[in-house]
């Protein structure tokens, strides 16, 4: 599967779109906050830090509590410019800014994996009252053990999730983060984390807050479900997705052979690779959990198994 649509929803507003090829609406600049504002360049157009300049320069930001930056440019367009170093710049002009989402960029724009970033960091030490951030594509990115006392949501969609951003993760202060998304995806497009890697993130020390904790995407989901099952933070969640990845009758079995899961809410293991028998094992081991089991899946000549979202 690949994404094929921007979004039209963030944050529980509507997305207003500021590009090339957008006519700017009135309502919409009567009412900043009303909407998620999606600001992007398209394909050999203008540059987006000429799109940047004017989106600033044209609506009121001081008001805006929901941002998406969508296809910024590539190297092998006319550039790809520095969109955290862009976005930390800008912070003072944002302060109501608490929702944050970078890569909102479809295949037709630019593979998952070919979606390039540098250091997102400063993006996030520059708005301290950022609760929400969300990022799109792992090409080049990097991330620095950070502090953030507000963030509450944060999620890493990529066909390969860097061992350097995944091991940031886990050596960040989050205290009041309740959400936590890594799509860790397959080595080929660089998601080279390993099980180790994961281990201060189920820990339960580092988020105390954590409730919602997806570990998804990934080519080899079967030791990941093993590692979750003996993991102490998942006696305070409330929901655990494994999913999109190559779970197999194997991690499922860890999953049942580990400590009880009968406190979740939901168990989320769609896209996945589990036989007839074994989904009607987990329903019914789990009677008082919404277990999503849609997407089973059949390798590939017999022993292919592939993750949901790769190039």
């Amino acid at each position: 599967m690949t994404i094929h649509e921007h979004l039209i929803h963030y944050a529980g507003l509507p997305v207003e779109g500021f590009g090339p090829d957008d006519e700017l609406r009135a309502e919409a600049l009567a009412s900043p906050a009303s909407y998620a504002w999606s600001v992007r360049t398209t394909f050999d157009e203008e540059s987006f830090e000429d799109v940047w300049a004017r989106f600033r320069a044209q609506v009121d930001t001081s008001e805006i509590t929901a941002l998406v930056i969508g296809y910024w440019g590539a190297s092998y367009d006319d550039g790809s410019p520095d969109v955290g170093a862009l976005l930390a710049e800008a912070a003072p002009a944002f302060p109501a800014l608490r929702s944050l989402f970078v890569g909102d960029i479809v295949m037709e724009e630019s593979e998952i994996s070919w979606i390039e970033h540098g250091d997102i960091t400063p993006v996030l030490r520059a708005f301290p009252h950022l609760e929400r951030f969300e990022v799109r594509g792992a090409q080049g990115l990097v991330l620095e053990p950070f502090e953030h006392t507000a963030l509450r949501t944060l999620r890493f969609e990529s066909g390969g999730l860097p061992a350097e951003v995944v091991r940031a993760v886990g050596a960040s202060d989050l205290p009041n983060l309740t959400r936590l998304d890594l799509w860790l995806g397959t080595p080929n497009y660089g998601g080279d984390a390993s099980i180790g890697d994961l281990t201060p993130l189920l820990s339960g020390e580092r988020f105390p807050a954590l409730r919602h904790l997806a570990l998804e995407n990934s080519e080899v989901q079967d030791e990941v479900a093993a590692a979750v099952a003996g993991a102490s933070v998942v006696a305070q969640l409330e929901t655990l997705c494994l999913g999109m990845g190559t779970l197999t009758d194997t991690g499922a079995e860890s999953l049942l052979s580990g400590q009880p899961l009968t406190h979740l809410k939901t168990l989320d293991l769609r896209h996945h690779f589990l036989s007839d028998a074994m989904m009607e094992r987990v329903r019914a081991a789990l009677p008082g959990v919404e277990v999503l089991l849609q997407v089973q899946n059949k390798p590939h000549d017999g022993d292919f198994f592939f993750i949901e979202i790769s190039e």
